[in-house]
Parts: C-alpha cells; sequence; structure tokens
C-alpha cells in the first residue's frame, strides 16, 4: 500500500511541479473508542487520522471501521499524568518494570492491531521519565511503528530516545479543540495553517466533540482553495520509514481481518 501511495504521489509530482511544495496538515483525532458516535467522525470523507484508546466499549470496532476505509489509525496509548487523573484502563505508568511496559503495550496493540504508529494520551508524567521512555521506544522500534509526541509536557524525553532507538518521531503543533467554541476552534485552525505554509507541514490534535464534527466537516472541503492538503499523518513519514500495521508484526498471532 505505501509503494502504490508513492507511485501515486511521484506521478502526480510529475504533472505538477508545484504538488511537493504544497503546505500540508495531519489532523489526528484523539480519544476515539467511548462512544458509539466517533464512528460518525470516521465517515466523513476526508484523510483524518484516528488515535484509538485500547481496552474501551468501541475502541477495536472503530479502529476496524477506519481500517476498512483506508484511513490511517493509530494507538493512543495512556500514560500517567502529573496531575494525578487516570488516563484509563491499560496505562503505562513510571512504577512499571520494562517487561510491564512492554506486556502493556503490547496487550495495547493486541487490542488495536490496525495501529500504525502511537500518540501519548496524558503522559504528562511518563514520557518525562527516561528509563520509561527509552523502553517503550526499544519496543516501538521492535514493532516498526512511529511515535507522535503529544508534548502534553515540555519536559517530553521522546524525541531523545527516539532517536537513541531509531524510531520515527514527530510532533504536535496546534490542538485544535481545547476550547469547544466555534471561534476558538478556528483560531486554532488558522494557526495550524499559518505553520503549515512556514513549514511545509504541521500536524493538529483534535478530539471526536460535536463542534469538532461540524467544524471539520463544514471546514475541511475548503482547503484546496486554500492552497494546503489534508493528508493522513502516514504521509509525513520519512521516506525510510516502511508503514504496517501493529497486527501484521511479531508477536501477532494474525494479521487483522
Amino acid at each position: 500500500m505505501r509503494l502504490f501511495t508513492a507511485l501515486a504521489i511521484s506521478l502526480l509530482s510529475f504533472a505538477s511541479p508545484s504538488f511537493a511544495d504544497t503546505p500540508k496538515i495531519a489532523i489526528i483525532i484523539d480519544d476515539i473508542g467511548y462512544q458509539k458516535a466517533d464512528l460518525k467522525l470516521i465517515d466523513l470523507p476526508f484523510p483524518l487520522t484516528f488515535a484509538v484508546l485500547p481496552h474501551t466499549p468501541y475502541g477495536n470496532k472503530a479502529a476496524k471501521h477506519a481500517f476498512m476505509q483506508q484511513k490511517d489509525i493509530m494507538l493512543h496509548m495512556p500514560m500517567q499524568a502529573s496531575n494525578g487523573k487516570a488516563p484509563g484502563p491499560g496505562a503505562l505508568t513510571g512504577e512499571m518494570s520494562k517487561q510491564q511496559v512492554q506486556q502493556t503495550l503490547q496487550a495495547a496493540l493486541a487490542d488495536i492491531p490496525y495501529a500504525i504508529g502511537i500518540n501519548n494520551h496524558m503522559g504528562s508524567h511518563y514520557t518525562e521519565l527516561a528509563e520509561p521512555m527509552a523502553w517503550t521506544m526499544e519496543y516501538l522500534r521492535k514493532r516498526h511503528l512511529f511515535f507522535v509526541d503529544s508534548l502534553t509536557t515540555a519536559k517530553s524525553q521522546a524525541g531523545k530516545y527516539a532517536r537513541q532507538y531509531g524510531v520515527t518521531n514527530l510532533s504536535r503543533q496546534v490542538f485544535l479543540d481545547n476550547d469547544q467554541n466555534e471561534a476558538a476552534i478556528a483560531r486554532q485552525f488558522e494557526t495550524l495553517l499559518r505553520i503549515a505554509r512556514k513549514r511545509n507541514s504541521a500536524i493538529a490534535i483534535a478530539h471526536p466533540y460535536p463542534e469538532t464534527y461540524s467544524f471539520l466537516r463544514k471546514q475541511l472541503p475548503k482547503l484546496q482553495q486554500q492552497g494546503i492538503q489534508l493528508v493522513s499523518i502516514s504521509q509525513l513519514l520519512p521516506q525510510h520509514h516502511d508503514v504496517i500495521a501493529a497486527g501484521f508484526t511479531a508477536p501477532a498471532v494474525s494479521a487483522p481481518q
């Protein structure tokens, strides 16, 4: 599938020299899995990326639904927060041993086998810890997965240990909907577009709020006339990164159906 995508992009680039220079944005929808309404968001006809929480009522179903539509799925991995708020089932914590960290990741990926990468759910404490992040990156390297740092703390160790273990690492630039108000979301969206024009790409994180659904449904069709391209997160990965779902790598028993 990556080869086909690369070929398609190559052909488009040949036909239109400006294609490769078009500023690109990826929008990751976090917190998928707790409500049936998440499926409605997945059905939007845009290449959004869906970060799915493991061990949730609709997580596996939502991930499979997105997979069947050939949309990018990530594991939204719960990680310990510094404010003491519970991150949800199957979370990584700073008290875990290396074996516990990697077994917890394995269990989460078994629940969301369609994931091609992970990002952190909360994690303001966990991502600051050197050893646990090293163990996390070591495991991601084994499973050929990338990491998107939600940057819930300025002291995140994700980039350092991703480099050390050769894991592809990206970072969020904008949270779209911390304030679920149309005007506030619009301001954050404009910030996202401004960053993309400056850097040629940018990543936003949003959530399955009704206000976000309405905003995206209305605004995403306008991107082309604004000279911006919405892409799946896999299209922002370096060419050397082979995109493969976790269910297709060891220790998976079988590929997801």
